[in-house]
């Protein structure tokens, strides 16, 4: 360890004692997910899951996995488990339905297709037990495609409503303000934090960042400190893709210790109170070769056979749409020895290419003589690029299948599990010095 992590870890273990049950806390965190989609942020709250072992800086980031056994490691657990998670779309229910009550043993009835706007109104209608009690988080990435610099970039002005629906007079209930909704919700519950995501594009778009930052600060007349919001990069954080999204953190004032408030309101906020957790990969060998390197795809894509040979049945589904041309969206192949594209939630054209003939630009030759042939990604390969582990399913003929089309839609919105990992993991850190 660097001496300022070792300066870290020893303030975080004088807040938390020699183990929870000394320190007199809470085992369970109880978190609420909105916009949940099929449950990226979610796996990665709840920990427990499989990842490269390369995804993980072993200096650190020790005590994550045992990295003399095998390739593929789990992750520990967390301290938060989830109560609530919504999404209106059918399809992420199902997947996420399927892997959280088997792999977690969560209910099933803890996931809500229901418009949050709709929820909320009946909330306010003095409809009872529509939220759970005691939530201790919320996370929430609120729609995107309005801020994002791949679609048409609308922002608050969204011609589409909660539902997803065109509409043609904007008001609070478009698809760019569904923030506010999820604002509604934090009032409602009044957990002690929140963290609430987006793409990149949001921060680029006006002032657009600064009224959602002033948005959330109005929760409860000023209840909350929000932090300026800040854009991680997937990669830096041990995700084998080129994924930036900007999040935004809270904390309600009235549960922070008096020391936590004043410490998250300096600059720089002092790092054993800091949620935004440090990067662990890099590009170049910084900070005295603590950093890892980015991880490659050919190393997270090194032991899955082609679609035709593999049993996994999302290994075995690919786009067949054809070659565009190289100046289309999508219509490139990824290069193994670096860092994967941005997944996208796109439809099939848009998907890029696992490997492209050599007469359209490809260069992996000595596949093509090995019988190989031109294809796009698998789901199966985009599920890897965004750090899904091989246990969440997607497609098949099981009841909690979709399709290629939807699972690659699903895949693309979804926040990285291990991005998700590192925030949940260093706010779990620095939990017991933040709180009463």
């Amino acid at each position: 360890m660097t001496e300022i992590t070792q300066e870290i870890a020893k303030k975080t273990k004088s807040f938390m004692g020699n183990d929870l049950s000394l320190a007199g806390l809470k085992k369970d965190l109880n978190v609420l997910s909105l916009f949940s989609g099929c449950g990226g942020m979610d796996l990665g709250f709840e920990g427990g899951f499989e990842v490269h072992k390369n995804c993980i800086n072993k200096k650190i980031n020790p005590e994550w996995a045992n990295f003399e056994k095998k390739t593929w490691v789990k992750l520990p657990s967390t301290r938060f488990k989830t109560v609530f998670a919504n999404d209106i779309r059918p399809g992420a229910q199902k997947v996420w339905q399927r892997f959280f009550s088997s792999e977690y043993g969560i209910d099933e009835k803890s996931f809500s297709v229901e418009s949050i706007v709709d929820r909320v109104k009946r909330y306010w209608n003095g409809e009872k037990n529509l939220f759970p009690n005691d939530i201790d988080i919320v996370t929430g990435g609120f729609p995107c495609q309005d801020f994002s610099v791949a679609g048409k970039r609308k922002g608050f002005d969204s011609h589409k409503d909660h539902m997803g629906n065109l509409i043609h007079d904007v008001s609070e209930e478009n698809r760019g303000k569904l923030y506010i909704w999820m604002r509604e919700v934090i009032d409602i519950v009044q957990p002690r934090l929140f963290v609430a995501e987006n793409v990149k594009g949001l921060i680029s778009l006006g002032d657009v960042k600064k009224i959602i930052q002033k948005d959330f600060e109005s929760i409860g007349s000023n209840g909350y400190l929000v932090l300026e919001g800040k854009v991680l990069h997937a990669a830096e954080y041990g995700v084998p893709q080129s994924r930036e999204r900007v999040i935004f953190i809270g904390l309600r004032k009235d549960a922070l210790k008096p020391s936590a408030l004043r410490a998250l309101q300096k600059d720089p906020i002092p790092q054993e109170y800091n949620p935004f957790p440090v990067p662990t990969h890099s590009e170049s060998s910084s900070m005295g070769g603590q950093l890892s390197p980015l991880v490659k795809l050919k190393d997270i894509m090194a032991d899955l056979d082609e679609p035709e040979h593999s049993k996994d049945p999302d290994q075995q589904v690919f786009s067949k749409a054809k070659w565009y041309g190289k100046h289309c969206q999508g219509n490139t192949e990824i290069k193994l020895e670096s860092i994967g594209p941005t997944i996208r939630s796109e439809h099939h054209g848009n998907i890029e290419f696992r490997r492209l003939y050599p007469k359209n630009g490809g260069k992996y030759l000595s596949e093509f003589k090995e019988g190989k042939k031109e294809r796009r990604l698998t789901v199966r390969e985009c599920c890897r690029i965004q750090t899904f582990p091989d246990a969440y399913c997607f497609t098949g003929k099981n009841s909690g299948a979709v399709s290629s089309s939807e699972a690659y839609k699903l895949i693309g919105n979804a926040v990285p599990p291990l991005l998700a990992y590192h925030l949940a993991k260093q706010i779990e850190k620095i939990w017991p010095g933040l709180f009463e």
